[in-house]
């Protein structure tokens, strides 16, 4: 029997195809359509096509977009699509706590399926969410517990590692400059903002713009608004601060600008240490979930600050610039250690500590601008003793007591004995006076060095005083002796009316005979 062939442009009979188990027939038979038979030099050109045309729908497949869950930051287009969410928490803590949802693609869900070339709206369509909901607690108390002995090149390191383009290095012009050469060192890609408050020094600015040279970066500026400060300015003025406070020119010129910088970001580098500030700074860790700040995704725990200089010496980062060759703000060689605005910041005297050149007229305690508020601890009013409840920013009030300061070695005076005082230009001896309130902690706490100075000076020819300047006579004592905070030490002069001041934090009885040795 002679076989016959059908000629090449002849169409053979129609036979039904059968699918692969577990695929999906999108197909009727009555929907086939002929098969075309191509000539024998075409038949491996069109295979390969046809490998290549499979190979791209599979790929097409692979990368088509999964439809999101409500409240998902993102998709990526691995076989598991993990999106993560920072959930809003309740009571802060040191945990910054992370919710996951785990997607799969429908192919995913039945090894079967992977083969088949099914459109990308398909797997859309069918795309299953499989809510294996897990908690990912991120321990940061615990993480500073291991990063406290770290180097700050070390905490630094892991920063940028764990965040990568998330986090960003404040930096205030000063020398937390060292940062950014640590973030050099680390050879990671970093960034770098800082705040603008438009009342910087000159030298900050031209050292701004030398440290973006130095280290061919751009740093990103945020300002205040401009409504703000001209409401502030046109209602109170240019220095409105040195008769009310900081706080209000600092929230618009520095903290709400820091927030919006914040909110585009997951976590920050800030240069505190803890010896910059006795009262608000010691207990600063090398990283923290910010007690204050919001991070991009919202809400308590979304924001985690690093503090890599916690640790350091003000005089260990002054070795490491000068060996590193950075540059510096050229007013740090006038004086200054601490920098901020110009109206609020002047140079230190040997033997001041660095905060005592900002913001001086107020309590040398608290001294924050809003940005670190969270070092500030908070406590409740206690009775000072007149029946007035004292209540005050920052860890001022202490164990309510009747008196402090009870030696027969100080002089106990009232009102108008210190009238006296200010009234005489020609006293028969020196006086020292501090003015304190009994339930203040600071003033508590110098008691024993204030007790121990009265008793060294019996027979000097230098009376010791107190003048209570609470309650009733704490206007006058603003007034008429420059009460800032408590407590406020004054020296009186032999032959001058007007009481001199003592500058420093330093409360110790050899810091005070200084003092009164330079004067009398």
């Amino acid at each position: 029997m002679t076989a016959t062939h059908a000629p090449f442009n002849q169409t053979p009979p129609r036979v039904p195809t059968r699918s692969r188990p577990g695929s999906l027939n999108l197909k009727t038979p009555s929907a086939f359509k002929s098969p075309t038979v191509l000539p024998l030099h075409q038949k491996n050109t069109h295979s390969k096509n046809q490998k290549k045309k499979k190979k791209s729908q599979m790929a097409s497949i692979s990368s088509s977009p999964i439809a999101p869950i409500p409240g998902s930051i993102s998709t990526q287009s691995s076989p598991h699509h993990e999106l993560s969410k920072v959930v809003r928490m309740g009571p802060f803590d040191s945990k910054s706590v992370k919710k996951r949802w785990v997607v799969r693609p429908a192919a995913a869900l039945d090894p079967r399926r992977s083969d088949s070339v099914v459109p990308a709206a398909a797997v859309a369509a069918v795309g299953e969410v499989v809510r294996a909901e897990v908690e990912v607690l991120e321990d940061y108390g615990k993480l500073a517990g291991e990063l406290d002995g770290a180097s700050p090149l070390e905490i630094m390191d892991r920063a940028l590692e764990r965040f990568g383009g998330d986090i960003a290095i404040a930096f205030s012009g000063a020398e937390d400059v060292a940062l950014i050469e640590y973030a050099r060192l680390t050879g990671r890609p970093f960034r770098v903002f800082s705040l603008d408050t438009g009342r910087l020094n000159p030298e900050t600015y031209r050292f701004f713009d030398a440290v973006e040279k130095h280290y061919d970066i751009r740093i990103e500026y945020m300002f205040p608004d401009s409504v703000e400060v001209q409401a502030l300015v046109r209602s109170k003025g240019l220095f409105s601060f040195y008769e009310d406070g900081h706080q209000e020119c600092c929230r618009v010129r520095k903290v709400r600008p820091l927030r919006r910088a914040l909110k585009g970001l997951r976590a920050w580098i800030t240069g505190q240490r803890k010896d910059q500030s006795p009262g608000t700074r010691a207990h600063v860790p090398v990283v923290q979930v910010d007690p204050s700040f919001e991070g991009m995704d919202g809400g308590a725990g979304s924001l985690v600050k690093w503090n890599p200089l916690a640790n350091v010496e003000g005089q260990e980062i002054w070795n490491f610039l000068h060996t590193m060759n950075v540059p510096i703000n050229s007013l740090h060689s006038q004086g200054y250690i601490s920098i901020g605005c110009e109206p609020c910041t002047r140079p230190v005297l040997p033997g001041q500590h660095e905060r005592e050149g900002r913001w001086w007229w107020e309590d040398a305690k608290a001294k924050e601008c809003g940005l670190h508020k969270g070092n500030i601890q908070h406590e409740s009013p206690v009775p000072n003793g007149n029946g007035n409840g004292a209540s005050s920013i920052g860890s001022l009030n202490g164990t309510a007591r009747e008196d402090i300061f009870g030696t027969s070695d100080i002089v106990s005076l009232r009102r108008p004995g210190v009238e006296n005082l200010l009234r005489l230009e020609n006293r028969k001896e020196p006086w020292l006076v501090v003015l304190y309130a009994p339930w203040c902690r600071f003033c508590q706490a110098m008691e024993s060095s204030y007790v121990e100075l009265a008793r060294k000076l019996v027979g000097s020819g230098v009376k010791v005083g107190k003048f209570r300047a609470d309650g009733e006579q704490k206007a006058f004592a603003e007034r008429e002796l420059q009460l800032g905070s408590f407590p406020t030490i004054l020296f009186f002069p032999k032959h001058a009316s007007k009481p001199i001041k003592y500058p420093s934090e330093k409360r110790d009885v050899e810091s005070l005979l200084a003092f009164i040795n330079a004067l009398r």
